[in-house]
Order: C-alpha cells, then sequence, then structure tokens
C-alpha cells in the first residue's frame, strides 16, 4: 500500500513541480535544473550495483532471522554475523564511493557545465552544493537496501512516501521562495534528512551491532558477491544510457530549453514506470526468500501475478498520461511549453511501457543470486546510447524518442525475454533433476 502511495504520490506531485517550475523558473533555468539531476545519475558508475546485491544477499541471509521485540537481530547465529558481515563491507565501500562520485563527477560535471553559452544564470554554487548533498545521500543507500533486504518492507515503503512528501514539499517552498536551481539542494537534502532519522532514530538497534561486533562467519566479497556485482557493475554503468542520457544531449546539442522540455518529460515518464514496478519491487526479498527454500511452484506463481498487475498499471497509466499532455497542447495551455510535444512524448511512453517487461524479469532472475542480465545491459545500454546520441544531436527529441523506441523494440524485448526463458528453465530443471 506504502509502495503505491508513493508512486501514486509522485505522480501527483509531478504536475504540481510542472506548474511551479512553468511559474518560476525561466526555460533556461529549468534545462540547467534537469541536466543537474542527469549528471548527478552518474554515481551509478562508482556505486557498481551493489544495492541491488545488497538487497538479494541480505534476503537469503534473512531466511533464518527475526527482529525481537527490542529492535535487535536475532535467530541462527551463523546467518546473523554473515548479515553483519555483509553490512560492515558495503558501508565502507559506499563511503569510499561517495568521496569518488563527488569529486569526479563533481569536476566532470563543471567541465560539461561550462560548455555550453552564458546564460547569466549563476549555477556554480547550486552544482558544487549538491555534489556534496548528494555525495552523502549515495552514502546512506546500503542501509536502506540492507533492511529492505532482510524484509522491513513495511517500514521501508512508508518510509519513502514520507520522504517523497518530504522531498516535494521542500522544492515547492524552495521555488516559491525564488531559491531558483537551489530547489534541486532542497529536495536532495530534505531526503537526506528523512533517511539519517530512519537510520539513527528508528533502526538505532538493528545497525547498532554492525558498528560495535566484528564477525567471526564473514561473506566473502570475492567468492561470493564479485561473481554477481561484476555483472551488475557494468549493466549500472550501462544503465545510465538507458535512462540519463537524453537530458545531457539535448543540453550539449539544442540548449537548455529543449533540455528542460526533455527533463520533465522524462520525469513523468520514469515516474510511470516507477509507480508500476512498485508492485514487483516489493516483493524481491520474498522472491529471495522463496529461491533460498526452493520452492520455484510458489515463485512463479507469486511473480506471474505481480508482474500482470504491473503491466496492467503501467499500460493504463500510459494511456492516461499521453492523453494529458495531448489535451495541454490541444488547448494550447502555457504547460504544454514545458513539456515535449504529444509525438515525441508518445514514443518515449511506448517504449516505457515495453522496458517494464525486462524489469520485472531481472527482478525474477536476480533473486537467484546471479545476474544473467549483463548481456543485455552491455548490448542495449550500448545500442541505446550511440542511437539517442546520433539521432538525438541532427534531430532533437524526436529523434531521441525514435531511437529510444527501436532499441526497446528490437533489442530488449526479445532478448530480455530469451535471457528469462533459459535462464529460468535450466536453473529449475537442475534442482527437479537433482
Amino acid at each position: 500500500m506504502f509502495a503505491v502511495l508513493s508512486k501514486v504520490w509522485s505522480l501527483f506531485a509531478a504536475p504540481i513541480t510542472l506548474l511551479l517550475i512553468s511559474l518560476y523558473l525561466k526555460p533556461e533555468v529549468q534545462g540547467l535544473y534537469y541536466t543537474f539531476l542527469s549528471l548527478v545519475a552518474m554515481q551509478s558508475f562508482v556505486e557498481l550495483g551493489f544495492c541491488i546485491v545488497i538487497t538479494q544477499f541480505a534476503s537469503h541471509e534473512w531466511a533464518g532471522l527475526y527482529l525481537d521485540d527490542s529492535g535487535f537481530i536475532s535467530g541462527d547465529e551463523r546467518a546473523r554475523q554473515r548479515l553483519i558481515s555483509l553490512g560492515r563491507l558495503v558501508f565502507k565501500w559506499y563511503a569510499c564511493a561517495s568521496i569518488i562520485f563527488v569529486l569526479l563527477v563533481g569536476g566532470g560535471g563543471y567541465l560539461f557545465l561550462s560548455q555550453s553559452p552564458d546564460l547569466g544564470i549563476s549555477w556554480k554554487g547550486p552544482w558544487f552544493s549538491l555534489m556534496v548533498v548528494a555525495g552523502l545521500q549515495l552514502w546512506a543507500l546500503p542501509f536502506l537496501s540492507l533492511l529492505e533486504g532482510c524484509n522491513q518492507v513495511h517500514t521501508i515503503y512508508r518510509f519513502r512516501f514520507v520522504q517523497g512528501v518530504f522531498i516535494s514539499l521542500a522544492m515547492w517552498m524552495a521555488m516559491s521562495l525564488d531559491f531558483g536551481l537551489w530547489m534541486a539542494i532542497a529536495g536532495v537534502g530534505a531526503g537526506l534528512i528523512a533517511t539519517l532519522y530512519l537510520i539513527l532514530i528508528v533502526y538505532r538497534k538493528f545497525f547498532q551491532p554492525f558498528f560495535t561486533f566484528k564477525p567471526e562467519q564473514e561473506i566473502h566479497w570475492k567468492e561470493e558477491i564479485w561473481p554477481m556485482q561484476w555483472r551488475l557493475a557494468l549493466g549500472g554503468s550501462m544503465g545510465y544510457f538507458m535512462v540519463s542520457i537524453y537530458t545531457p544531449v539535448m543540453f550539449h546539442y539544442h540548449g537548455p530549453v529543449v533540455a528542460g522540455q526533455m527533463g520533465m518529460t522524462w520525469q513523468l515518464v520514469t515516474a510511470l514506470g516507477s509507480l508500476a514496478m512498485a508492485w514487483v519491487a516489493t516483493k524481491v526479498p520474498r522472491f529471495g526468500i522463496l529461491v533460498a527454500k526452493k520452492n520455484y511452484t510458489e515463485l512463479d506463481r507469486f511473480f506471474f501475478r505481480t508482474s500482470g498487475i504491473s503491466m496492467g498499471v503501467i499500460s493504463l497509466g500510459a494511456v492516461l498520461l499521453w492523453l494529458l499532455v495531448y489535451g495541454l497542447n490541444y488547448f494550447e495551455h502555457p504547460l504544454a511549453q514545458r513539456l515535449l510535444s504529444p509525438l515525441p512524448f508518445g514514443l518515449f511512453i511506448v517504449g516505457t511501457v515495453l522496458g517494464q517487461i525486462a524489469q520485472c524479469q531481472s527482478a525474477y532472475l536476480r533473486a537467484h543470486k546471479k545476474e544473467p542480465f549483463l548481456l543485455y545491459s552491455f548490448v542495449y545500454g550500448l545500442l541505446n546510447g550511440i542511437v539517442v546520441w546520433f539521432l538525438g544531436s541532427r534531430f532533437g527529441a524526436i529523434g531521441a524518442s525514435v531511437g529510444y523506441l527501436s532499441v526497446m523494440t528490437l533489442v530488449s524485448v526479445p532478448l530480455g525475454s530469451y535471457i528469462w526463458i533459459t535462464c529460468r528453465r535450466k536453473w529449475h530443471a537442475d534442482y527437479n533433476e537433482a
């Protein structure tokens, strides 16, 4: 319920944010804002897919654990020590990754943004401040992934709902006070404060042993985690070219105004995909537990039901969202000028519906503590990046949308389905034969 509420809030808040942006931000500032967000997404190059690994490995250890009445971790001692070992490892990993992110992306983003013509907009202070706050937020990510893997689904998704509300309110207030680009720092900062409250207050006893106890039973990163993580790391790096390349391409070749239209369009499209994915994402810990127990019949039943709901939601939402954009253009509403026109918007949203298939399939397969979607991520990400850059640089948003839909149709759906069918048959057949 809370997962759906958080996604519904995103869909509800996005039009309000769009309205406030059109009222308080110039089109050029809007373009810079969404370019900021696309550059921040480059954290995938330093995060290296660890969040997904944490959730999957924690869920397997949590099969023998539970939270006692005091909030401490109890149950099988070996599983408890291995879970603590996992947490200690990822907390150190993300601390280093956050520092690298701030230095490299902060400096690289500054050079990229400096290449645009002088728009008379003060963006340097907001950019470097955003990098610092986003770096802290990156360091907090493994805490949430660990909790989610430990099946604290109710609390995590209730938290994300409340956090989403706080982020939106902070951004709206910043815009109403004419803070301009500082609205980005307000939003990320509000999310960071909410995250720290959850970690330091709500789950203080849960995390206490991760910093006070050195386990004897350890998870060995090289033997257990790395075989899955390097695939996710490569896939995550390619993921940037799947979801975040569009706005920087528009900014560099067509200016901040078109980049702003692209950024707002992509925000609405991804919000819809995130809403539909809620039905599957909340079941990932349950998938992992069923795999650990080798209850594949229940796993399949559970998966087909949740993924079917997910596909139905995104399909219905796509139709409604496109009709909304078409209506804004038909009645010549000023908000229509802040979004892409109905044709490229429609192409992007159809591609997003098709992309949901692979999202569901990957969640199912990763519950087996394996990452067979490496080939998919590499091929699709590389081709999408090349095609979107080539067509988008020459034909603008319509070129980028045609490239996105073409690669999604010809590569994503057939390749992802082939991998899912092949791996599911092989992995479950091996168990049945044994």
